[in-house]
């Protein structure tokens, strides 16, 4: 007797279906072909175990199972259950004629009971999208698949459940989730808030202008000055997720398994990896391909603390990530392409000992020591950070004020306005939605200066020693300043404004 049943797989972050063809002959024997992996050549055990304590058993008979597409390679222990379920209905322990309208898919404890999948959303997609019925899988993943409207979607917690289901022996109720109203679950307490941060209202400042514009941002200075404290509540003030790219942000995170029972992502990621980070961890990749960091902060943030510490080929990787705000992985027989659209936070010392320049503390590092120590930051990376802010420690006045400083709603209230005055500008522009992510062309478009403005950009460039690559760069952040003003144009304070913080363009900096 020949059964099929459906399960799915994950590439990148889109599925594709599997089926599962169970053909029983005479003789005894397990094959399993179609380009299974180890773990799912090893789930004759786990099922044979689990079969056997819920009152079922392997048939003792030739059976046959094939993977199709069969020059697909499928991987996981996530096939146990729909395995199981075409060897019992193809040995007609159990009678299932609807089987073949339901994906099904789930690891297998030796007692039965199932253990959590990756990828649980996008198979929900692919399932809804070529007309199945429904979708069974472990209760654990039950709430990030229910996303999905218009497919019957079941939790399971045990291979009896879904035994009972298809025999008539018992009933399951498909999981309901109100996708909208997940998602306007938003919160107005962030765990971390600008109203904590004593002092350091230039750097609040800075990051509010680096928010609203979508700019990537390093903070310079020694340690205890509190850049990863700013840098941690970057988050709280970026404007609320669209229900776009919270499914986008929630596929990433189903895909690499990270979920851990929660449904709709509403919150924007924060991703802050150490910096003996791998390349593949970075940026994606592997045998089995899995999501970089880079993609974990797609629509959030990515924090790189101590930026120099990190391998300069490491950072290289992200060169082009920076620039396309995607990352494609090619290996020879499959090509994957990820999502990486992150806002890039990064803080660093500024020298070996971290306290170089700094006058309350003794130097003990020498300008060829620091220029070596700096030299690890490629400029074609420093190029695609916008702004430069260099962070000095706060004074201990400032840290024993009880005021209560500005808090993360407030700020973000106007981060919201300045991004709906660009999201407006850029609306018939294809994937430009802030002034980050502005071309050369459209510099020149949205940026133009009257004349006040072009001297005093001209000045300064000639006396700081501004590089050419700070042009463009110091452009994108005034368009910014004056978008957080409401201003239709660019005028001269908004471009001394934005010469303050290209610290690293200038020569001698530290001087």
């Amino acid at each position: 007797m020949l059964v099929k049943v459906y399960g799915s797989a994950v590439f990148g972050v889109e599925a594709t279906t599997i089926t599962i063809e169970v053909h029983m002959d005479k003789g005894i024997g397990y094959h399993l072909v179609g380009l299974p992996d180890n773990a799912i050549k090893e789930s004759s055990f786990r099922i044979a175990a689990a079969l056997k304590n819920n009152g079922y058993s392997l048939p003792g008979k030739r059976i046959t199972i094939n993977m199709a597409p069969a020059d697909l390679r499928k991987e996981g222990s996530s096939y146990d259950l729909t395995l199981a379920m075409g060897i019992l209905v193809g040995s007609d322990q159990i009678k299932a004629p609807e089987i073949e309208r339901y994906i099904i898919m789930g690891e297998l404890s030796l007692d039965g009971s199932l253990q959590p999948i990756r990828g649980a959303l996008p198979i929900a997609i692919k399932a809804k999208e070529e007309g199945y019925k429904g979708f069974f899988l472990p209760i654990q993943n039950v709430k990030e698949a229910a996303i999905v409207a218009g497919l019957d979607v079941y939790g399971v917690a045990n291979l009896k459940e879904i035994i009972d289901f298809f025999s008539g022996k018992g009933t399951l109720e498909p999981t309901v989730i109100d996708t909208r109203a997940e998602f306007y679950k938003t919160l107005d307490f962030p765990e971390h808030d600008f109203s904590d941060v004593r002092g350091q209202e230039s750097i609040k400042r800075c990051m509010e202008i680096a928010a609203a514009g979508g700019h990537n941002i390093i903070l310079i200075g020694p340690p205890g000055a509190g850049k990863t404290m700013l840098a941690k509540r970057v988050p709280s003030i970026l404007p609320p997720m669209t229900l776009r790219e919270a499914l986008e942000t929630t596929k990433i995170h189903s895909v690499a398994g990270k979920l851990k029972e929660v449904g709709l992502m509403n919150q924007r990621p924060f991703r802050s990896p150490h910096h003996t980070i791998s390349n593949v961890a970075l940026v994606g990749g592997g045998s089995y391909p899995q999501p970089g960091e880079i993609s974990m902060a797609h629509n959030g943030v990515l924090f790189l603390d101590e930026l120099p510490e990190f391998k300069r080929d490491v950072l290289e990787v992200m060169r082009q990530p920076l620039e396309d705000r995607e990352v494609t992985i090619s290996r020879a027989k499959f090509t994957i392409t990820y999502p990486s659209s992150f806002m890039l936070v990064a803080s660093m010392n500024p020298s070996p000992s971290g306290f170089f320049n700094d006058p309350g503390s003794p130097n003990t590092t020498s300008p060829h020591d620091m220029q070596r120590y700096m030299s690890k930051i490629s400029g074609p990376l420093l190029d695609r950070i916008d702004i430069h802010i260099e962070v000095t420690p706060v004074p201990f006045e400032k840290l024993s004020d009880d005021r209560k400083a500005e808090s993360s709603v407030e700020i973000r209230k106007r981060v919201t306005a300045a991004r709906e005055i660009q999201t407006k500008r850029f609306e018939a522009v294809e994937n430009v939605h802030y002034n980050a992510q502005m071309s050369s062309k459209l510099i020149r478009e949205y940026c133009v200066l009257d004349e006040a403005s072009k001297e005093l950009l001209k000045t300064a460039m000639e006396r700081l020693n501004l590089s050419a690559r700070a042009y463009d760069r110091i452009l994108k952040v005034s368009r910014t300043i004056a978008d957080l003003e409401h201003s239709e144009s660019i005028v001269s304070h908004h471009i001394s404004e934005a010469i303050q913080y290209r610290s690293l363009d200038r020569e001698g900096w530290l001087g």
